[in-house]
């Protein structure tokens, strides 16, 4: 897959995505973080760690979180970009976000994909900017939006119409000729505990959309709402799920905890050997 430039990057080796959220509201405390002296700190111990891609959002997509304007997402996620590739001139820089204008300010700014958690279906723009672009693009399904996802799980088989929902979006991009495209399931977005497990377990039925898989359930409420903890408490449980992730076909997992992250990756991929 070509994620930078004329650089191709071999996703049959897991990478890890760090989440570095600028927000004060990210569902997850511990990973807000509001001023460039933490971001630098953090950003650095997960490049230490062995984090390949870091993912900056500006916006918190927990349900009934406030979506904010386009001006001030920029003026959260401009800055970050920039320093972190100012600091990692050949990091991988993600950007998490649904609107194609952020989007497009956020790879002139030096960011290498995008991360729609809306798929498109926020901004009808995104799919376009996207493949004037011409950047990777990382496809998550869900349903809704924060204020209203969580009443939108009525499914008659959560896999098959996950699969078909996705590839919809896949035939649009590619008619579009956007080249590269990774898939999210979406865990948690527009799905109850059972649909994710039920979603978890047959990961690998998602090969057939030939698109290389990211898996994102760190510290999710399906881990600590099924354990009767917290998300402070779920590092665990986000270690096990990651490891059949990854063994069920995943390419990247998008972590809080790099250091955890690689040693599953490490772990796995001496299995696979």
């Amino acid at each position: 897959m070509n994620i930078r430039g004329d650089k191709l990057h071999n996703l049959s080796c897991p990478m890890i995505m760090g989440v570095i959220n600028v927000t004060p509201d990210s569902f997850y405390k511990e990973s807000r973080l509001e001023n460039s002296s933490q971001i630098i700190d953090v950003v650095e111990e997960m490049v230490g760690f062995g984090a390949q891609i870091i993912d900056v959002g500006g916006v918190s997509t927990r349900p009934g979180a406030d979506l904010l304007s386009s001006k001030e997402e920029l003026n959260r996620i401009i800055p970050t970009i920039e320093t972190i590739r100012s600091l990692y001139p050949d990091l991988l820089i993600s950007v998490d976000t649904f609107r194609a204008d952020v989007a497009r300010a956020a790879v002139n700014s030096g960011a290498n994909i995008i991360n729609d958690v809306y798929g498109g279906r926020y901004d009808n723009q995104m799919f376009d900017t996207v493949a004037e672009l011409q950047v990777p693009y990382i496809l998550m399904h869900s349903r809704g939006d924060a204020d209203n996802m969580q009443n939108l799980c009525q499914y008659e088989d959560v896999v098959e119409e996950v699969c078909l929902e996705l590839s919809e979006s896949i035939q649009q991009l590619i008619a579009k000729g956007v080249k590269d495209i990774i898939i999210d399931p979406g865990f948690g977005f527009a799905k109850n505990i059972e649909q994710n497990y039920e979603l978890f377990q047959n990961l690998s039925l998602l090969k057939i959309l030939d698109c290389p898989i990211l898996v994102g359930i760190s510290r999710k409420s399906m881990i600590y709402n099924l354990l009767g903890t917290s998300s402070q408490e779920a590092l665990n449980g986000t270690s096990i799920l990651n490891t059949i992730g990854l063994l069920k076909g995943a390419s990247i997992i998008r972590v809080h905890d790099v250091k955890e992250a690689r040693e599953v990756a490490q772990i796995v991929s001496m299995l696979k050997k």
